[in-house]
């Protein structure tokens, strides 16, 4: 693969797993044939790749808030039983608290974006039409 060609595959990958575009985005957006990032999209699983992506950012969330949670309820025993509480612990929960909003405000970015599901005639569902239907081959990047 050529180094124009494996650049571009790199690009789309990473707008469809990170920046979660559709293939009709970035096929616009890279001047790609829709069917070419399709084509990608399934022979490098992409989708694969996208859902692990976003399990490991929800598993984050939930990971600080269970660390924070375990350092607070330490420290609530402490003070509890009256001793002394280390400032380091205290320090490390108050830095954390802004992660909360900041990671949970993230996540919700992301369930929105899977949630939204175009209506009406995608240009995926267009070209689909067009090939299965109508007959009309898409050209791939390599014929245009």
């Amino acid at each position: 693969m050529n180094s124009k060609k494996q650049s571009l595959l790199s690009e789309a990958e990473r707008l469809f797993i990170y920046e979660y575009l559709p293939a009709a985005v970035i096929a616009r957006q890279l001047n790609l044939n829709r069917k070419t990032v399709n084509t990608w999209r399934a022979q490098y699983e992409w989708d694969k790749k996208r859902a692990a992506f976003l399990k490991s950012k929800m598993s984050f969330h939930e990971e600080l808030y269970e660390f924070a949670r375990k350092i607070m309820h330490e420290i609530s025993e402490e003070m509890d039983a009256g001793e002394k509480v280390d400032p380091a612990r205290m320090n490390a929960l108050c830095r954390f608290i802004p992660l909360f909003t900041t990671s949970k405000k993230y996540e919700d970015t992301i369930k929105k974006k899977e949630k939204e599901s175009p209506k009406g005639l995608t240009p995926e569902l267009i070209s689909q039409i067009e090939e299965e239907i109508l007959g009309i081959k898409q050209l791939d990047a390599d014929q245009e």
